[in-house]
């Protein structure tokens, strides 16, 4: 499938209208995801009618969604434990919390010193608690 270009005259000022241009429904790959913010950059920066900005509110929520289930960091050249440090401080969060976070409280100061690698586990519990690829944590 293609992603739809619109332009604001073609948005409906009916929610079912709305509806039936783009459903409103979770994302589930990058057209879907083009579609959705094609539909939001025509709507945006003009006057919306209740309708419309419910209509604009839940797909911006879907493609929120979207986008911190499938943010990866740019941030090459840090290592895990690097990264983890940026996200810990990003999140008011300190060692202790980490560790906390991976069921051993003095697991996070050692992670983070290098005494100890993640683990898959590990890995899959920061990823869905920073909303994270976790690919960024395998390096």
């Amino acid at each position: 499938m293609k992603t739809r270009t619109l332009t604001h005259d073609e948005i409906p000022e009916s929610y079912a209208a709305l509806a039936g241009l783009f459903m409103p429904r979770p994302l589930r790959d990058e057209v879907d995801y083009g579609n959705a913010t094609a539909v939001l950059d025509a709507m945006a920066g003009f006057e919306m009618n209740r309708d419309q900005e419910d209509y604009f509110e839940a797909i911006a929520t879907f493609v929120e969604k979207y986008e911190m289930q499938r943010r990866v960091m740019d941030t090459p050249d840090l290592t895990p434990a690097e990264l983890l440090r940026s996200l810990l401080e990003e999140h008011g969060m300190s060692e202790s919390d980490l560790g906390r976070l991976l069921g051993d409280r003095s697991l996070g100061h050692r992670i983070l010193t290098g005494e100890r690698e993640l683990s898959k586990t590990h890995i899959r519990i920061l990823a869905e608690h920073f909303a994270l690829n976790p690919a960024v944590l395998l390096r």
